[in-house]
């Protein structure tokens, strides 16, 4: 329906309404009849142009000319707006045309764009992963072959032992292990031989079950962890090592992984969680160990102490030295801060790879299993071979110091695990397993209460009686590490089938 001045009686161009008649009209004549008379054309009463209300139309739609009213002049119409409907419609198809070949330049373009910053993205992980391999970090020394005449020291039975003095043991950097020996040992002495009150009690202890197990840690391509360890001042992280190069950190209570961190060039053989810093190390067959900085992300320091694979790592109770074995036949002492290698040394008469490495809880002996089955134990002070535990057959692939400092618990390829004296430098006890047994991991708990023995499966035995009281067999590989949470609350095990499982009540 359509509004009709009421002066004209036509369609109105500007309609407006007058609030005194509420009659519709065209504007321009309703103003020329206010300007004359003052009123509203339909009652008469006062009006001005003021109190005049305009309507808002969208198209006013004009009725028909007397002219197009015949049939001829209504075809003629439609003929021409059907002429102007087909105008329009090739006009919008161009436009579409034209739309469409931008859409598809811009789409190629966005495509072409992706591929460039998927392949640069590449090229940046690919150079800082070459960086950190390849570029010495402030402060450290390249590893350099051992001259001819480096001084030698004598063993026990007087056999020499070559000794490379890279930066040297200072009388300061001795001082400090003993200081730190004394501490230890007068805290041990406090304790006695009372067992913590918070430690899980052994009939608990055979109670344990599996209750969380974790296989995304680690690449599926290149499957298997092969190093574990816990971070003894939370015992909640946990760090591997795996055969995908990586070091992991992950968060037991949060069922995630912390950080994950790239450098290595080979297998991640050995890691370590430093006790009070938010640090670890890791080693490997590529002759490197590396420091990590958890909360960056990033490798802060490469230590080059050895010329072949690196198969044993272990941490100075001072958290400031690191000890490390390797193929090399070379035990060496190193600097965590600087990355310096404060000394090496061989055992020339043995002439055999070193395959492992434990320091002893004071810190001031230690031991190394080679691969001809000898376990040998040195002092660090003087650099010397102090006592040698033959027995095993086959290289010896694990060892572990008890906390009391007495015991020593070591593993080979014999399927057999032998604890020694420290202080009769003896085997007191064998424990002789299934055949084909493969012993990985030897570890004992804070307490010096219980030890795990990780390999074909997971047994864990309580120590003086050496009975076991807990058997898992969860793994479908080998297990390659086993640990203790804080008083044996939970024990953990990582193996070859990439899966970080837990086990507690």
């Amino acid at each position: 329906m359509s509004l009709v001045c009421a002066i004209s009686n036509e369609v109105p161009e500007h309609p407006c309404v007058s609030p005194v008649s509420n009659q519709v009209f065209e504007r321009r004549l309703i103003e020329k009849y206010i300007a004359e008379n003052g009123t509203d054309p339909m009652n008469g009463q006062p009006l001005s142009e003021e109190q005049l209300v305009d309507i808002k139309v969208s198209h006013p739609i004009r009725p028909k000319a007397p002219s197009a009213t015949s049939i001829p002049a209504i075809l003629k119409s439609l003929q021409d707006e059907w002429d102007a409907v087909m105008l329009h419609s090739f006009t919008l198809r161009q436009q579409l045309q034209t739309t469409r070949q931008e859409l598809s330049h811009a789409l190629y373009q966005h495509d072409a764009a992706c591929r460039v910053i998927a392949r640069l993205t590449k090229e940046v992980t690919a150079a800082r992963e070459a960086l950190a391999t390849l570029k010495p970090q402030a402060g450290l020394i390249a590893p350099q072959a051992v001259p001819a005449t480096q001084p030698t020291a004598t063993g026990p039975g007087g056999e020499p032992m070559e000794i490379s003095e890279q930066v040297g043991m200072t009388p300061d950097i001795i001082q400090k292990l003993q200081d730190k020996a004394t501490i230890l040992t007068t805290e041990r002495k406090k304790r006695g031989k009372t067992v913590p009150e918070e430690l899980v009690r052994t009939e608990d202890l055979s109670k344990y079950r599996q209750v969380a197990s974790h296989a995304g840690l680690h690449s599926a391509s290149v499957p298997g962890i092969l190093s574990l360890d816990l971070c003894p001042s939370d015992t909640n992280k946990v760090l591997t090592g795996g055969a995908d190069k990586n070091v992991v950190v992950f968060d037991k209570n949060e069922e995630q992984i912390v950080a994950t961190l790239k450098g290595h060039t080979k297998k991640v053989t050995s890691v370590i969680y430093h006790p009070s810093q938010s640090v670890v190390f890791s080693a490997s067959p590529d002759t490197t160990i590396r420091v990590w900085s958890v909360t960056g992300g990033n490798c802060v320091q490469v230590v080059r102490a050895h010329e072949a694979g690196v198969t044993g790592l272990s941490l100075h109770a001072t958290g400031d030295y690191l000890l490390s074995s390797s193929e090399d036949q070379y035990w060496a002492f190193s600097d965590v801060q600087t990355g310096r290698v404060l000394t090496k040394v061989t055992d020339e008469s043995a002439g055999c790879a070193l395959t492992c490495a434990q320091f002893h809880p004071d810190g001031l002996i230690f031991g190394t299993g080679t691969a001809d089955s000898q376990i040998k134990i040195w002092d660090l002070k003087e650099r010397t071979n102090v006592a040698n535990f033959p027995g095993h057959s086959g290289p010896v692939t694990s060892i572990a110091f008890s906390e009391n400092g007495y015991y020593l618990a070591t593993g080979a390829q014999d399927s057999s695990l032998k604890l020694w004296d420290l202080r009769k430098l003896k085997n007191f006890k064998t424990i002789t397993l299934d055949n084909n047994y493969e012993v990985k991991s030897l570890v004992f708990d804070q307490s010096g209460t219980y030890l795990a023995v990780g390999g074909s499966d997971i047994r864990v035995y309580i120590c003086k009686q050496w009975s076991e009281v807990l058997n898992f067999t969860e793994h479908s590989g080998l297990v390659t590490g086993v640990a203790f949470g804080e008083n044996a609350q939970f024990l953990t095990s990582a193996g070859m089938d990439r899966s970080l499982k837990f086990y507690s009540l």
